[in-house]
């Protein structure tokens, strides 16, 4: 018998150069990009997805050229189970090994939203909900969760006032706790401070209170130059035990405000009410900036206790309620007269 093992040696070889061959022209093949389209598409990988599911999805959006190959090529380079759930920006410029790189280092999409000064709960939930990013019910939920209330050591029954307003990015899949932790950590870098801690004590006033009182202010005005003086104010009617009587109060104390307060609102029996009720209240009525706070903890020196809408954005300010009423009557009640 001849002998074989040059035979199976010189076989095993062809086959071995075949394979190499055939695998290296199809990873040559298989990595080129589906077109010269550089426009992207967002591409939502769910949880729980297999390879081929997602395979699918990409060929759907025209990401990739053939989803079986680009299964195939994920399998080969050892990635089938290390794609991540999450949303992702991609085009069909992009050759297959940088689309199977961003979905296994999970590169998603950030989505940038901005919480404006003066935005209650309510407001800052439905600004989640419209760009995706959190469910309603689940948002306002969370903010009454009892181990944060207890952990940022907030008196009150959720977290009004103390979600920070600025510009934050989210990706998709961070989900309600993540986003509201974020902005309770922003919250503490940007107001937890010690000068603003030492000035709130020279003042009385602890630092719930100031951040009520800056919700106040935030509420008033959105002019810079009027909130200390509209902080101003606030303090003398503290310092004389004066009603605080500021519509906002009401208009939060409120189950559904249509835009105008009438008599009866100003009798609504609520602790937030500032017209039946001394005092600061229980607590923030939305989320005050920064410049409000610094307002809160830096009145200006005046002996103002009164301020009327001028109709433009700006205050009348008064040191006696004759003073006030001639203002009201000036700015408030000619004008609605005709």
């Amino acid at each position: 018998m001849r002998n074989l093992k040059p035979i199976l040696t010189l076989t095993a070889v062809v086959v071995i150069l075949v394979s190499l061959t055939f695998g290296s022209v199809f990873l040559v093949y298989v990595n080129q990009p589906a077109g010269k389209n550089k426009a992207e598409v967002n591409v939502n990988i769910e949880p729980g997805m297999s390879l081929t599911q997602v395979a699918n999805l990409l060929a759907s959006k025209k990401v990739i050229a053939n989803g079986t190959t680009f299964r195939v090529y994920t399998y080969l380079k050892g990635h089938q189970g290390d794609i991540r759930a999450g949303e992702y920006a991609l085009s069909p410029s992009l050759k297959p090994e940088v689309i199977l790189k961003k979905l296994t280092s999970g590169e998603t999409v950030a989505h940038t939203i901005t919480i404006p000064e003066g935005f209650r709960i309510l407001e800052i939930a439905d600004l989640f909900v419209a760009a995706g990013l959190a469910n309603r019910n689940r948002f306002i939920e969370a903010t009454r969760d009892p181990a944060l209330l207890k952990q940022f050591k907030i008196p009150t029954a959720d977290l009004e006032g103390y979600l920070f307003p600025d510009t934050y990015q989210f990706r998709r899949q961070a989900g309600e706790q993540e986003i509201i932790r974020t902005m309770l950590k922003n919250f503490e870098t940007r107001l937890d401070k010690p000068e603003y801690a030492r000035q709130a004590e020279k003042l009385g006033l602890n630092f719930h209170e100031v951040i009520t009182l800056a919700s106040l202010i935030e509420k008033e005005t959105g002019l810079s130059r009027e909130r200390s003086l509209i902080s101003s104010v606030f303090h003398n009617r503290l310092k004389r035990n004066m009603r605080l009587q500021t519509d906002p109060t009401v208009i939060f104390a409120l189950a559904g405000f249509d835009g105008n307060i009438r008599k009866k609102d100003l009798s609504i029996d609520s602790p937030y009410n500032t017209y039946m009720y001394k005092g600061l209240p229980p607590g923030p009525i939305a989320s005050p900036g920064e410049d409000a706070v610094i307002a809160a903890l830096h009145p200006a020196t005046s002996e103002a206790l009164f301020f009327v809408s001028r109709q433009d954005g700006s205050h009348q300010f008064s040191n006696n309620l004759p003073d006030h009423n001639r203002a009201v009557v000036k700015y408030q009640i000619k004008p609605a007269n005709g």
